[in-house]
């Protein structure tokens, strides 16, 4: 069973409101900031206002959410082996540029698609409700160091309490689903359908075969596409790219590729000026 601790019933007990009489006048809870409204919530949606950060965990503590504390982006986690990985991509987005903007040193951060600079624009976009964000190398560590420890004690990008994964962990969770040891030492397309197990189902996102796809783990991999080097982005539906946080050179990192027309993970080492999403493993 799901664990809640502290929930506090919703409003009526805070504030000895008849809610029946606030449901008779509006459906919706309107949050208020400076007197704009920064969010709004269909009652019907709502069982329940709590006021503190909440940890919610499945059965057997293999799957749950967090809380992003620096933008309240909900994230969905869960456990394979012994690693606790999120279950999408990174959305943290401090500011947005054009997919024509690059840099191997200078940190960039992008969405599919928008090709502007407003945030909050960006964050409006199906896209970013769906992908998340584009990150070169550089935004993707924050100023850290490469790493190929295991954890990589690399924050990075990630929210407080999480760390970008080193190419090590990426093996690690390879051999969780199946791969062999010899198999994950290598570079290229290795293993048989490790990364099927990874890929969502279906084609609602991956483009026709999505090869092998079972997402047998929950790992629910998407086709973000990429932000390319030569300034504009590519092949959203047909690949999914993320980073690791151990670089290869100067020029090059360490990262995983997964394809709409393959089953095997590819590992390999791109230009830090690439844009790839951000997967997270909990501390």
């Amino acid at each position: 069973m799901k664990k809640y601790t502290l929930i506090i019933s919703f409003l009526i007990a805070i504030f000895s409101l008849s809610f029946n009489t606030v449901l008779a006048q509006n459906d919706t809870v309107y949050v208020m900031k400076n007197g704009s409204v920064i969010w709004k919530y269909k009652v019907a949606e709502i069982d329940s206002v709590i006021f503190y950060q909440p940890v919610v965990v499945g059965d057997n503590d293999s799957t749950g959410t967090f809380i992003d504390s620096r933008d309240n982006t909900i994230y969905r986690w869960l456990k394979i082996g012994n690693q606790v990985w999120m279950a999408e991509n990174l959305k943290y987005l401090p500011s947005v540029v054009t997919p024509g903007t690059g840099s191997r040193t200078v940190p960039y951060y992008y969405v599919y698609g928008y090709d502007g600079t407003n945030v909050t624009a960006a964050k409006a976009t199906t896209n970013y409700a769906t992908y998340g964000v584009l990150y070169n190398w550089t935004a993707a560590m924050n100023g850290a160091e490469s790493s190929n420890s295991n954890p990589s004690a690399v924050q990075g990008v990630c929210p407080s309490g999480w760390h970008l994964p080193s190419d090590v962990e990426w093996k690690q969770l390879e051999m969780s689903v199946g791969m062999t040891e010899d198999q994950a030492n290598s570079s290229g397309w290795r293993g048989t359908n490790e990364g099927g197990k990874l890929k969502e189902v279906g084609t609602a996102h991956w483009t026709d075969p999505n090869e092998g796809a079972t997402d047998e783990f929950g790992f629910t991999a998407l086709p973000a596409g990429y932000r390319h080097n030569y300034g504009y982005c590519i092949n959203i539906g047909y690949h999914g790219r993320w980073w690791s946080a151990t670089d290869k050179d100067e020029v090059n990192s360490w990262a995983r590729n997964l394809e709409h027309n393959n089953s095997q993970v590819f590992r390999f080492y791109y230009d830090k000026e690439l844009g790839f999403p951000v997967r997270c493993v909990k501390d």
